[in-house]
C-alpha cells in the first residue's frame, strides 16, 4: 500500500492524512512498511504465528523509527536530571551488593565507617527517588499533554475514520502507560532498564562464579537456586494487599475530577461540533494542564503491601547451609551473605528481563501509534500551499453553494444531493422540509463541521475548502440541533460560547438576555452559579477511564471547581425542562453573536421546545443582532425550522427534500408556484 505520510521522520509534525485503503495480509508481508503508520497497520493485521518473522522486522522498523526521537524529545525535558537517572540506574546494575550493601555493612564493618557509609546511601537513594519522580512525572505530562492537544485539534471527518479511532485508543493506551495505569504495558522510559538489566545479570554471575570456589560452595548454589525459584511456582498461592497511606485533600479531589472531566469533554464525539466552532482546544488544555500538574503533585504513595506464600519458609531454610558452611569454613558472613543474595538478584533479574522484554516488544507497536498519530493532519484543514485568508464583507457572509452532495461514510444513499443556491451578504435564509431531508448536514457543511465530497462552496468569493477552519469559526456561531447540555454552571455553560469573556460577568448576563432567560436564572437556587444537571447523565469511557463521565442526552459534561463553581460532585444540581436547556443554548451562541467579526449565524431548530410567544421574541432578537441600529444588514442569517409560520419571516426560503432543495426564493415566490412548500404551509397554518 502507498501512504500519503510524509517521508520526514520527525515525531510530531502533523503532515499526513490517514490512508483511506487497508492492506491485505499477504502483501503486508511481502512488502516492507513505508512509514510509521504502514508498520502499525501492519503488526495489526499479521497472523499470530506466520507472522512472527515479520512482527520483528517491524519493530526493528518502530525502533529505528521512533524511538531516538521520543527519547530525545523527552530527554530535553530535563537533561541533567535524566542523565543522573540513567547513570545511577547503570551503576546499580554494575554493583550486585547496592540493594543489600547496608545490611552488609552492620555485619562487615564497625563503628563510625558503618554509620557514615550507611547514611551516604540513604542519601543518595533518597535524592535518587525524587529525581526519577520528577524525571517521570515530566515525561508522563509531556506525552499526555501531547495526546490531549491533537486530540481536541482533529475535526469531525478525521474522527470519523475506524482506522482512526484505533490508532488513538492505542496511542493513548501508549500515552497511559507512562502513568503505570494497569494496562500491563511497559513504560516507555522503562526501555532504559533493558540494558541496565542485562548489566546486572552480567555483574551477579560474575560474582557468583568468583565465589563458587569448592563443592560446599556449590552445594549452597544449587541449594539457592531451588530456594529463590520456588516462589514463582508458588504464586498462586500468594495473597497481596495495597494501599496509600497519603491522605488526598479536597483540593486535589476537586483536580482529579477537573482533570477527568476535561479529558472526557476532549474525548467526546457528542461535543466536537461545539469544541470546534467555538475554538474550546487551547481552554480545555489549559483547563486539563492546570488540575493534571496538580494531580502529578499528589501522587506520592507510599506503598504497602502484606505477603503471605509458602516462599518464606524456604527463605528461612537457605540459612541451613549458610550456618553449616561458617562451621566448616573459614568464610565470612558477608561473603556468604553476598553470595546468597547475587544468586537471589540473578534469579530474578533474569525473570524481570524476560517479562520486560515482552511488554517492550508490545510496547513498540504502541509507540509507532502514539508517533502515527502525532503525524495526523486533519482532513477539513487545506494544505499549506491553498491556505487563503478571510476575507470579510460589508453586511455579513456571502454564501454561494453549486451542485454540493454528501454521503455519511458507510451510507448507501446520499444525504446531500446536487445543493444549488446563493445568499447575498446580509440575508436570512429559513431552510425547512421534513424530517430526515438533510437540513442539518448542510447546516453543519455551511459551519465547516462536516465536508463535502462533490460540488463547491464559495464564502465572499472564496473556496471554503481553502479556509483554515479554526480561522473560519472565529466568524460563525450556531445552536446545533443536538446542542451540548455541560454537566455545570449556568455561567459556564453559557460562557462556553465566547470563552474569552466567559468570566465577564455583564457579557454573560446579556447574553442570558439576548436568549430571553433572565426569569430562568432569576428562579435558580444560585443564579449563574447554579450547578446544572444533565438529563440522562450516562457515562462516555475512553482507554484507561475507571469511571464515566460526559452525558447522554446531548452530552453531560463538567470540570470541576475550576472557575469558582465549587466541587461538581458535591454540589445540590438544578435540572432543566427542555425548553430551558434550548434558552441556555441560545445565550451561549448569543455570547459572540454581537461580536463584530461575526458574519454568519446558524441556528438548527433553535425554538422547536418553545411556545409560540418565546419562539416570537427569539426571532425578534434575531432579526436585531443580524442588523445595525439604524437597520442597516450586518450579519447573515440561517435558521432551520419545522414551523413554517416563522420561516416567511426570511428573505429567503429552501426547501428540502430527501436530500435535494427541490425550490428557492422568496416566501411569496414560493406561495406563487403553489408547489410542495405552498401545500406544507397551507397545512401548518
Amino acid at each position: 500500500m502507498r501512504s500519503r505520510s510524509s517521508s520526514k521522520k520527525h515525531l510530531f509534525p502533523s503532515d499526513f492524512h490517514i490512508p483511506s485503503r487497508t492492506p491485505s495480509t499477504s502483501k503486508a508481508q511481502k512488502s516492507g512498511p513505508e512509514s510509521v503508520y504502514d508498520a502499525w497497520l501492519k503488526s495489526r493485521e499479521l497472523p499470530n504465528q506466520k507472522g512472527m518473522h515479520l512482527n520483528f522486522h517491524l519493530a526493528w522498523y518502530v525502533s529505528q523509527t521512533c524511538i531516538y526521537d521520543l527519547f530525545k524529545t523527552l530527554w530535553g525535558l530535563h537533561p541533567l536530571r535524566s542523565t543522573f537517572m540513567v547513570s545511577l540506574n547503570i551503576v546499580r546494575s554494575l554493583f550486585p551488593a547496592f540493594r543489600g550493601y547496608s545490611q552488609i555493612l552492620r555485619r562487615v564493618v564497625e563503628g563510625a565507617i558503618e554509620n557514615l557509609l550507611k547514611l551516604r546511601l540513604d542519601n543518595l537513594a533518597r535524592h535518587s527517588t525524587t529525581n526519577e519522580t520528577i524525571v517521570l512525572g515530566s515525561a508522563r505530562f509531556f506525552i499526555e499533554y501531547k495526546q490531549m492537544e491533537h486530540r481536541v485539534k482533529l475535526d469531525v471527518p478525521t474522527l470519523a475514520d475506524p482506522q482512526v479511532r484505533d490508532l488513538l485508543q492505542e496511542s493513548d493506551l501508549f500515552a497511559r502507560s507512562f502513568s503505570g495505569g494497569g494496562f500491563g504495558f511497559i513504560s516507555p522510559l522503562d526501555f532504559i532498564n533493558l540494558f541496565s538489566l542485562v548489566i546486572e545479570i552480567l555483574s551477579h554471575l560474575w560474582l557468583i562464579i568468583t565465589l563458587t570456589r569448592d563443592a560446599t560452595a556449590f552445594g549452597v548454589l544449587l541449594f539457592s537456586i531451588a530456594s529463590a525459584t520456588l516462589p514463582f511456582f508458588l504464586s498462586r498461592f500468594t495473597h497481596e494487599t495495597s494501599g496509600y497511606d497519603n491522605p488526598i485533600s479536597e483540593k486535589e479531589m476537586r483536580a482529579a475530577e477537573k482533570q477527568e472531566r476535561m479529558r472526557s469533554l476532549a474525548y467526546s464525539d457528542i461535543h466536537r461540533p461545539e469544541i470546534a466552532l467555538f475554538g474550546l482546544g487551547e481552554w480545555i488544555l489549559n483547563s486539563w494542564s492546570a488540575a493534571r500538574k496538580i494531580v502529578l503533585a499528589s501522587e506520592a504513595p507510599v506503598s504497602r503491601t502484606t505477603s503471605v506464600h509458602f516462599a518464606d519458609l524456604m527463605y528461612a531454610l537457605q540459612n541451613l547451609p549458610v550456618l553449616l558452611i561458617l562451621q566448616s569454613t573459614s568464610t565470612s558472613l558477608g561473603a556468604l551473605t553476598a553470595y546468597r543474595t547475587s544468586i537471589q538478584c540473578a534469579l530474578f533479574a533474569v525473570s524481570n528481563l524476560v517479562s520486560t522484554a515482552k511488554m517492550a516488544f508490545q510496547g513498540l507497536f504502541l509507540m509507532s501509534a502514539f508517533s502515527a498519530s502525532m503525524k495526523l493532519k486533519p482532513k477539513l484543514n487545506p494544505r499549506n500551499e491553498e491556505v487563503a485568508r478571510y476575507m470579510s464583507k460589508p453586511g455579513g457572509m456571502s454564501i454561494d453553494v453549486k451542485g454540493l452532495s454528501y454521503t455519511y461514510p458507510g451510507c448507501p444513499d446520499p444525504a446531500l444531493r446536487n445543493i444549488t443556491f446563493s445568499l447575498e451578504a446580509g440575508e436570512t435564509l429559513a431552510i425547512v422540509g421534513y424530517n430526515g431531508s438533510g437540513k442539518s448536514t448542510l447546516a453543519k457543511i455551511l459551519l465547516r463541521i462536516t465536508d463535502f465530497e462533490k460540488g463547491a462552496l464559495l464564502v465572499n468569493g472564496t473556496d471554503i475548502r481553502r479556509l483554515h477552519p479554526e480561522e473560519y469559526h472565529r466568524h460563525t456561531t450556531a445552536v446545533f440541533q443536538g446542542f451540548s447540555k455541560f454537566n455545570s454552571t449556568v455561567k459556564e455553560n453559557v460562557g462556553l460560547g465566547n470563552v474569552d469573556k466567559m468570566r465577564y460577568r455583564p457579557a454573560v448576563e446579556a447574553a442570558v438576555h439576548l436568549a430571553e432567560a433572565d426569569n430562568l436564572v432569576e428562579s435558580l437556587p444560585r443564579g449563574l452559579k447554579t450547578q446544572l444537571e444533565v438529563p440522562g447523565f450516562e457515562g462516555i469511557s475512553y482507554p484507561g477511564m475507571t469511571g464515566g463521565m460526559g452525558g447522554g442526552m446531548g452530552g453531560g459534561w463538567g470540570y470541576g471547581s475550576g472557575s469558582g463553581s465549587g466541587s461538581g460532585s458535591s454540589d445540590q444540581r438544578q435540572g432543566l425542562s427542555g425548553g430551558e436547556w434550548q434558552r441556555i443554548a441560545l445565550a451561549r451562541a448569543f455570547m459572540r453573536a454581537n461580536e463584530p467579526e461575526v458574519d454568519l449565524l446558524v441556528f438548527d431548530e433553535p425554538t422547536s421546545s418553545l411556545d409560540a410567544h418565546a419562539q416570537n421574541q427569539i426571532f425578534e432578537t434575531i432579526a436585531k443582532i443580524s442588523k445595525t441600529p439604524s437597520g442597516d444588514k450586518r450579519k447573515t442569517v440561517v435558521y432551520i425550522t419545522h414551523r413554517l409560520s416563522t420561516a416567511r419571516r426570511a428573505d429567503k426560503v429552501a426547501m428540502m427534500d430527501n436530500g435535494t432543495m427541490t425550490e428557492f426564493g422568496t416566501h411569496e415566490e414560493l406561495m406563487a408556484k403553489n408547489s410542495s412548500y405552498a401545500a406544507l404551509y397551507r397545512a401548518s397554518i
